[in-house]
């Protein structure tokens, strides 16, 4: 098969407006395993939106972003369930910006000869597809972007702000995770921004412009988000995966701390995720080993051991149809910074 053949049918993102799971997940409450555990969840996430002290945020480690769910996460910031993102650079770049771009991912199969899809430009994530040469086209407007701001260390949440205003004058696509947050004051921080199509540009800008260039600072990534924990007090965490994001989010109470605030540790916590925990990791941790670190309460806190396309819609879906976000006042984070 040639490329066009094996790129062909693209990935529909699942639109959780469009339907209704409340029965499903009621349902599934008085279940065991993953059924009552992903319930359970429901329950506290909308505990979280209900709590008027409570700043809920979320965080995505894993292709759901290029699976399925980009749109769940853009509903999430529209519908004011969430007030900040913390992200892989590759669901913030390689998947939304991608999009938001006009690029597109594709269905594909998991039995494909990879050196056959590497001879034809091709990436694969597990069963999903990606032109390789649309992606460098990506890696080329991260450039561009850098090549306009002034030379000097940004957090990556200034330059994903930047990657906003780009996508609010030449984006092809209305919905874009990065483009909703711009719009509506919700920082998204990636503490490994480089591990990501951002890096290729970044690099390039770095190796065109070697006096003076833009950097990513990751350390003023780290404190910007230790303000937000500090300014917003009560908080909790939607964690879709596990790794760098989770760890980061959790990380600010101790930041905090160490800067001699007396913050609360994240109120509720409930990560989706399908590591395990014998090897010491769960990709950063349970949430009850987090509790002796001194990061998350353990009164409402919910593992989920699930494939997370598989119950992330259900669990937002529940949340947009009891509609308690409706009642939230957004808390615009960003406008901590942007002064």
């Amino acid at each position: 098969m040639n490329k066009t053949d094996l790129l062909k049918e693209t990935i529909k993102h699942i639109d959780i407006k469009s339907f209704d799971s409340s029965a499903l997940l009621d349902s599934m409450r008085d279940m065991s395993f993953s059924s009552r555990d992903t319930a359970t969840a429901a329950d506290i996430f909308n505990l979280m939106l209900d709590d008027q002290s409570c700043s809920p945020w979320l965080t995505i480690a894993g292709s759901t972003s290029a699976g399925g769910c980009m749109q769940v996460y853009i509903d999430m910031v529209r519908n004011n369930m969430i007030d900040a993102v913390v992200a892989t650079g590759a669901s913030i770049v390689d998947m939304d910006f991608f999009e938001a771009l006009g690029f597109k991912h594709y269905r594909g199969a998991a039995t494909y000869d990879d050196k056959t899809l590497r001879s034809l430009y091709i990436d694969r994530i597990y069963d999903t597809f990606i032109d390789e040469e649309e992606l460098q086209n990506c890696d080329a407007t991260i450039k561009e972007i850098a090549d306009t701001l002034e030379p000097r260390p940004y957090s990556s949440r200034e330059f994903i702000y930047e990657m906003g205003r780009y996508l609010s004058k030449h984006g092809k696509k209305e919905d874009s995770l990065i483009l909703a947050c711009y719009e509506k004051n919700v920082p998204i921080f990636c503490p490994a921004f480089s591990d990501s199509s951002a890096g290729f540009g970044l690099v390039k800008h770095q190796v065109e412009n070697p006096g003076k260039h833009v950097s990513i600072d990751s350390v003023k990534d780290f404190h910007e988000l230790t303000q937000v924990k500090i300014a917003a007090g009560t908080t909790g965490l939607f964690m879709v995966g596990g790794g760098v994001p989770k760890n980061f989010a959790q990380d600010t109470v101790v930041c905090a701390e160490i800067l001699g605030y007396d913050v609360p540790l994240h109120k509720y916590a409930i990560q989706i995720t399908v590591a395990d925990v014998r090897d010491g990791a769960c990709s950063s941790s349970t949430l009850k080993e987090a509790a002796s670190w001194g990061k998350v309460d353990t009164i409402y806190e919910q593992m989920v051991y699930a494939e997370a396309t598989t119950v992330v819609p259900l669990i937002i879906n529940y949340a947009y149809v009891k509609g308690l976000w409706k009642k939230r006042t957004p808390r615009e984070w960003t406008k901590l910074f942007n002064k």
